[in-house]
C-alpha cells in the first residue's frame, strides 16, 4: 500500500514511516519544512509538502494513497485546546476525502483518560471532550466511522519512551532538574502504562494491515507502572533526592503537569495482542530510563 503519514519526522511517526518501508508498503509523509522533507527523503519516503493546519493539503495527500496513519499533533500546551481543534478539523478533512470508499484511515488518541482509577480495555468508549480535556480525536473518528468511513484508532500509552524521546518523561526530567528533587504525589502508586516507540511503529502497521473498521487499539506494552517508581527511576538518573509531595504541594512542584502525574490510568492491551499478533518486544521504560540516552533530556 501507499500511505500518507501526518507527523512522519516525529518521534513515533518516524519510526511508523521505517517500520511501513520495511514491511514492503511505501509512504507519503506530511512535511512543513526543507529540514523534515530531506528526514523523509532520507528514510526512503515520498514528501508531501503542508501542515496540519492547511486542510487542502492534507485531502491531497489522503487522496494520493491507499490509507492514513494520522500520528501528527501540533505538541503547544500553552493552545492545548486550540491544538485539539486543529486534530479535530485534520481527521475530519482525511476522513471526508475517503468518504465511499474502504481506504483505511488510523487515528491517534490516548490511553489517559479513557477510564480513569480502572484498567482501560479497547472495548471502552472515551468520554466526550470537554474543558477539563478537550482533545477529541475519538469523537471525530466516531462521526466519520457512523458516516460509514473506515477509521480505526490507535490509543498510545502516556509514555512513548525511547531514544529521542521529547514527552512526558522528559518534562518530568526536566521538573525535577529545575526543583532539585524528582517527585511523586502522596504514595505515587498511580500507574502509567508505557510502550517503546518502535513497539509503537509495528502496532501502526499491524492496525493497517490487518485492523478491524471502528476498532481501538491499545499502544500498550507496560500495563501500568507505579508513578513512584518512574520517579525513583528519574531521581538514580540525575543523582537527586526522590520526595512524596502531598497533593497541595504538588501543584508548586509539577505546575501543568500535576494532572498528569497524578492520574492513574492503567490499560490493558490484551484484545489488542489477540487480535492483531502484536508481540511488544523492546525494552521497558524502566530500563530505558537507565540507559544514557534519556541523562541529556530535558528543557531547560
Amino acid at each position: 500500500m501507499k500511505v500518507f503519514v501526518t507527523g512522519a519526522t516525529g518521534f513515533v511517526g518516524s519510526a511508523t514511516v521505517l517500520e511501513l518501508i520495511k514491511g514492503g508498503h511505501k509512504v507519503l509523509g506530511l512535511a512543513r519544512s526543507e529540514a523534515n522533507a530531506k528526514t523523509l527523503k532520507d528514510m526512503g519516503a515520498e514528501v508531501h509538502r503542508g501542515d496540519l493546519e492547511n486542510l487542502p493539503s492534507l485531502v491531497e495527500g489522503a487522496n494520493a494513497c491507499d490509507g492514513v496513519i494520522h500520528t501528527g499533533f501540533i505538541h503547544d500546551f500553552s493552545r492545548f485546546k486550540e491544538m485539539c481543534e486543529v486534530d479535530r478539523r485534520a481527521i475530519n478533512a482525511m476522513g471526508q476525502a475517503y468518504k465511499g470508499s474502504k481506504r483505511p484511515l488510523i487515528v491517534t488518541s490516548g490511553v489517559a483518560h479513557v477510564s480513569i482509577g480502572n484498567v482501560a480495555k479497547e472495548s471502552d468508549v472515551m468520554p466526550l471532550s470537554s474543558e477539563r480535556y478537550p482533545r477529541a480525536s475519538e469523537e471525530a473518528a466516531g462521526e466519520l466511522t457512523k458516516a460509514g468511513v473506515n477509521v480505526m484508532g490507535v490509543r498510545l500509552s502516556p509514555s512513548v519512551h525511547g531514544e529521542g524521546d521529547h514527552g512526558f518523561v522528559p518534562m518530568l526530567i526536566d521538573i525535577a532538574r529545575k526543583k532539585g528533587s524528582s517527585a511523586y504525589i502522596e504514595d505515587g502508586a498511580n500507574r502509567w502504562p508505557a510502550v517503546h516507540r518502535f513497539d509503537s511503529a509495528r502496532l501502526y502497521r499491524l492496525v493497517l494491515e490487518k485492523g478491524e473498521s471502528g476498532a481501538r487499539y491499545h499502544g500498550v506494552a507496560e500495563e501500568g507502572i507505579a508513578f513512584r517508581e518512574i520517579a525513583k527511576a528519574i531521581g538514580a538518573l540525575l543523582g537527586l533526592p526522590v520526595v512524596s509531595k502531598s497533593r497541595d504541594e504538588a501543584q508548586e512542584h509539577f505546575g501543568w503537569f500535576v494532572g498528569f502525574a497524578g492520574i492513574d490510568c492503567p490499560a490493558s492491551n490484551v484484545w489488542t495482542r489477540e487480535t492483531l499478533s502484536w508481540r511488544p518486544s523492546e525494552i521497558g521504560l524502566l530500563e530505558d530510563l537507565a540507559k544514557g540516552h534519556y541523562s541529556g533530556l530535558g528543557f531547560a
